[in-house]
């Protein structure tokens, strides 16, 4: 195995115990980077001079008996709206394309102190405005797309090109990606990981967070950059050995399973007797207010989005995508009082909600209703005939959890039959990482998606298994 193709975990043991240095490990990604980014295109800028320099000072550390922890010398991506200081935060529009970091975000300082390696900045969908990223293939099919907005740091650690990545995620732009490319994604709860330093798109939806190719990987990024003054004391790495006997699973009864591909569809009911057998308590649960949540989560983000590129959009127009621009020129045209209506909406759900969790610990749902679609791919037809865009099958299911602020989880949950992954969702409680984790890393065990480089499917009658469960 070259190095490049170990996980997170494995590769810092290898680093502690010194039969893997830092600097071997960073050049084995630059390599596979060279080799692999012309084609999958993850990367907006690489910087190999700033990696092999911190790499090299991560080994003389480690051998003066200075290791700082699990991420030290460990190479890790940045999706480009994560200011690092001197490196350029392109958000990838050419409104900022000159933009240079005067100082570096709050969670790229936890992860410098930590040790960690910064290759470089992935693409993301212009200022994340987007759940595909445009600029980036899929590296399990090239003429597919990667997902988005944090498209580039799903690719990157899906063809071997990170150990780590951070994205950011407003409608799902964390799960979508991870979930398209059979990677690991966590939106954690709102307000755990700092944001300053972040380009916004919605103030109210962001969320930083982490990505990496196995669930402990993503615990022990989470470890290092969730706020210090989060409700727990345990390291969300080392919860995830705990049972899940007694634990409640909703599994919603209306929305989420609604125009959901059948292999999907029985893949994720597959898993979900996986963890009955594994002590868990499948709890039937109606979705409040389903219908709205789509509309609520719209009438935040559109206005929000737009109060922030207000003066920009008056003073270059031109630079902006069309799309993106069209987008933030109808936000401006948004009442201020439909606005708080959609605030409004949006409580109404929150408290709504807050009582479907008395009921149970977790909810279980499917990241995305299909797997990756073609580039240029406008629209799903589902089998009653009906036709939906393919940005909004995707922010479908993942939506709801930024409107009401919750921690969701995007974990591989196989692969179709044309050989693509796709993902299960689990939906916490506020600050309920720890029991999402958790579960997921029950779920990992069982799937059988390659994410070692994301680029072949294990071998596995998958869901011929599924099928027979009773």
């Amino acid at each position: 195995m070259k190095a490049f193709e170990l996980n997170l975990r494995d590769a810092a043991d290898a680093i502690r115990s010194r039969t893997l240095s830092p600097v071997e490990l960073v050049n084995s990604v630059l390599d596979r980077i060279r080799e692999q980014d012309r084609e999958s295109s993850a990367f907006s800028m690489v910087a190999e001079e700033h990696a092999i320099t911190s790499a090299r000072k991560a080994e003389q550390e480690i051998q003066e008996g200075r290791y700082r922890g699990v991420l030290h010398g460990i190479p890790y991506a940045l999706k480009d709206l994560i200011d690092v200081e001197g490196l350029p935060t392109t958000a990838g529009s050419r409104v900022r394309q000159e933009h240079r970091a005067a100082s570096s975000s709050v969670v790229a300082q936890r992860l410098e102190k930590a040790g960690a390696v910064l290759l470089g900045k992935t693409h993301t969908h212009e200022f994340a405005f987007g759940l595909t990223t445009p600029q980036t293939n899929n590296p399990w099919a090239p003429d597919r797309s990667a997902g988005g907005s944090s498209g580039g740091s799903a690719a990157a650690l899906a063809y071997g090109g990170a150990l780590a990545a951070l994205g950011t995620d407003t409608g799902g732009s964390i799960r979508v990606p991870a979930a398209l490319c059979g990677v690991v994604g966590l939106k954690p709860t709102f307000g755990l990981v700092p944001r300053q330093g972040v380009v916004p798109l919605s103030y109210s939806l962001d969320h930083v967070g982490p990505m990496a190719r196995t669930v402990v990987d993503t615990a022990l990024i989470l470890d290092v950059i969730a706020q210090s003054s989060r409700p727990r004391m345990d390291s969300y790495a080392h919860t995830l050995g705990r049972g899940i006997e007694g634990l409640r699973i909703g599994v919603p009864r209306n929305y989420f399973f609604a125009h959901v591909a059948e292999d999907i569809h029985v893949a994720i009911r597959g898993h979900l007797a996986n963890l009955v057998d594994a002590g868990a308590v499948p709890v039937e649960v109606d979705i409040p207010l389903a219908d709205y949540l789509i509309p609520a989560q719209w009438g935040v983000m559109i206005p929000e989005a737009s109060a922030y590129h207000r003066n920009q959009l008056r003073q270059t127009p031109q630079l902006y995508g069309d799309d993106v621009r069209l987008l933030l020129e109808a936000g401006s045209f948004v009442p201020a009082h439909d606005y708080i209506l959609a605030q409004r909406a949006r409580k109404a759900h929150q408290l709504a909600w807050r009582e479907m969790f008395k009921r149970i610990d977790i909810l279980i749902a499917p990241t995305v209703p299909q797997t990756a679609p073609l580039h240029g791919q406008e629209t799903f037809t589902w089998s009653d005939g009906a036709e939906e865009s393919v940005a909004m099958a995707f922010v479908r299911l993942c939506a709801p959890a930024n409107v009401l602020g919750l921690p969701a989880l995007s974990v591989p949950a196989g692969v179709d039959y044309g050989g693509l992954p796709f993902g299960v969702q689990l939906i916490g409680k506020p600050f309920g990482e720890d029991t999402i984790l958790r579960v997921g890393h029950i779920i990992e065990a069982k799937s059988f998606v390659n994410r070692t480089t994301g680029l072949a499917p294990l071998a596995s009658p998958s869901l011929a298994d599924v099928r027979a469960r009773p």
